[in-house]
């Protein structure tokens, strides 16, 4: 999709066409002048500091424009480390031994990434791909797992990117027309939850955590709908983080704990998404 269709038709000029005529001006020290320019089209006006409350809008604005005209009215999520290696692959962002270690012996996880989104693409794939497409945040890592899964089974999938500093690129299984960039954690956290039916979280690090611990709090706090909340990795999780303890110390309630459900295998945790749902068996599914 190059660009959106006009949705009904106006007698009044567009602003598209007068981008292009604006274009096409004589060179004059007037025409040439920032303040001559189409304030929409002016790049230096709109990453100013004052604009920023309009840059947020539009990034929230753009991908759900983009997604409901798609018909897509319902995501599974994909969180977890970009640092994870697919099985036999080099740990690269390993800094001493122990990382290589360990960051190779969860690239179990990779896998089970990419099991849970072809199950999870699989049933899209009976509703159309209207329902339950796999949204990651577009990168490496258990992001590139559940975009390949998706893949592997035709089915399209969304990647939620963001600038950082180092060099990103999106990773290749991205449906390219549902891969879109972000300037603002803050726009992009919106998207990954706001049509969200599951959230999967695999190992990873502080944003992984981050994506976690919000998630749960929505829930937690009735700003967001109950969904299965899936916490792959019952080893990797329970050294490091203890939530019973949080339960122990009051800040939580223990019934909190239910929120989320542990599980190792990528068919152990739809089946838990297929009874919450009841939702039809798919080929891949052994429960």
């Amino acid at each position: 999709m190059a660009r959106r269709r006009r949705q009904h038709h106006t007698s009044l000029r567009t602003s598209e066409e007068d981008i292009n005529v604006a274009r096409r001006v004589p060179r004059t020290p007037q025409t040439e002048a920032a303040a001559y320019k189409l304030a929409f089209s002016d790049e230096e006006f709109m990453t100013a500091e004052e604009t920023r409350p309009i840059r947020l809008q539009l990034e929230i604005l753009k991908p759900e424009l983009w997604l409901a005209e798609r018909g897509i009215n319902s995501t599974v999520v994909l969180f977890g480390g970009a640092r994870l290696p697919a099985p036999g692959e080099d740990a690269w962002a390993a800094k001493n031994d122990v990382q290589k270690k360990n960051l190779e012996k969860n690239s179990k996880y990779y896998e089970e990434a990419r099991k849970f989104a072809r199950l999870a693409s699989l049933t899209s794939e009976t509703l159309d791909y209207k329902e339950y497409v796999v949204v990651t945040g577009g990168g490496p890592g258990v992001m590139e797992a559940g975009s390949k899964g998706a893949v592997e089974v035709n089915a399209p999938n969304i990647g939620l990117n963001i600038v950082l500093p180092h060099e990103q690129a999106p990773n290749k299984y991205v449906t390219p027309d549902l891969c879109f960039n972000f300037h603002y954690f803050a726009t992009r956290k919106i998207h990954f939850l706001l049509r969200a039916r599951v959230i999967a979280v695999f190992p990873g690090g502080f944003g992984t955590m981050d994506e976690f611990f919000e998630a749960l709090t929505l829930i937690q706090t009735g700003r967001m709908e109950r969904v299965p909340v899936l916490l792959f990795g019952k080893e990797f999780w329970s050294r490091v983080i203890n939530l019973e303890a949080l339960a122990e110390e009051g800040t939580i309630s223990p019934s909190d704990l239910e929120l989320f459900e542990t599980v190792d295998s990528a068919e152990e945790a739809w089946c838990i998404v297929r009874e919450f749902y009841n939702l039809p068996k798919v080929t891949d599914e052994g429960c």
